[in-house]
């Protein structure tokens, strides 16, 4: 567990908190002193050849959180559905009293020619990785408002909200626009001493896998295989990598960084 308790008494809600990168975020953060709320929509998405995550999986990213000793309220909810996202954000802040952070996680990744996307896969995947973004922001600005003791909010983008990485148009487009938004919301919302960071992984285990990119990549090995190399000698990140950036964003250490676009990618865009 770390020594820091940077989160005491903070309330943190996370998006995509089932597994991967929302779960080791819930968990890095409960270490730290923060309550959770979490969703998840727990189901397996039309668009995409990996597995979903599942009921048993949020509830085992409840247990974790619990066994350090903070409270989560988790709820099964789309990030599409406003109306669904708002109100289990609204449920948990009544039971745990405030919210303090405010983590954008939840995606979705396939792959094609961006000319042979098709209208499903373009409109599920802009759906979940930027409206739903979006959502969670317009759920939770309001409550940050209305509190007056700002916050901090960090959206998961990718080395794909950076570059044009190939094959996957649709997600480039969604990750490109999160980074967009996070800029105009940091000026927005400075004067209420609220942040808004992305923070932009490369490859990372966390069960989002879209293996339907490798022929792709194959294909096109003589001309495009250096835009997936990376400088670091690990071959893929683990979801703690990414959590322990987001808890620094998300901390007072941070409390001077606003409107930034945090790679922890293994040098990726370095090369």
């Amino acid at each position: 567990m770390p020594s820091m308790q940077r989160f005491t008494g903070k309330v943190a809600f996370i998006t995509g908190a089932a597994r991967g990168q929302g779960r080791a975020e819930a968990v890095r953060l409960a270490e730290e002193g923060a309550d959770i709320i979490g969703i998840d929509i727990c189901e397996k998405l039309p668009s995409t050849i990996y597995e979903g995550a599942t009921s048993a999986d949020l509830k085992e990213t409840v247990r974790l959180v619990e066994a350090t000793g903070r409270r989560m309220i988790a709820t099964e909810a789309d990030v599409r559905d406003f109306d669904g996202l708002s109100a289990a954000l609204q449920a948990g802040v009544a039971e745990l009293g405030r919210l303090d952070v405010v983590i954008a996680n939840a995606g979705v990744c396939s792959a094609a020619n961006s000319w042979e996307i098709t209208a499903e896969q373009w409109k599920e995947t802009i759906d979940i990785n930027l409206t739903g973004v979006f959502h969670t922001a317009k759920a939770a600005i309001p409550i940050l408002l209305e509190q007056g003791t700002g916050g901090s909010m960090i959206f998961t983008s990718s080395v794909a909200g950076l570059r044009g990485l190939p094959f996957v148009g649709h997600y480039v487009a969604s990750k490109h626009g999160i980074v967009g938004l996070a800029r105009t919301m940091a000026n927005e919302l400075g004067q209420h001493n609220i942040r808004v960071n992305t923070v932009h992984p490369n490859g990372v285990d966390s069960g989002m896998r879209p293996t339907d990119m490798t022929p792709y990549i194959a294909e096109h090995a003589h001309t495009l295989a250096p835009m997936f190399m990376n400088a670091l000698s690990d071959p893929i990140s683990q979801p703690e990598d990414i959590a322990n950036a987001v808890a620094w964003l998300a901390s007072d250490e941070a409390r001077h960084v606003t409107g930034i676009q945090l790679p922890v990618d293994l040098g990726h865009l370095v090369r």
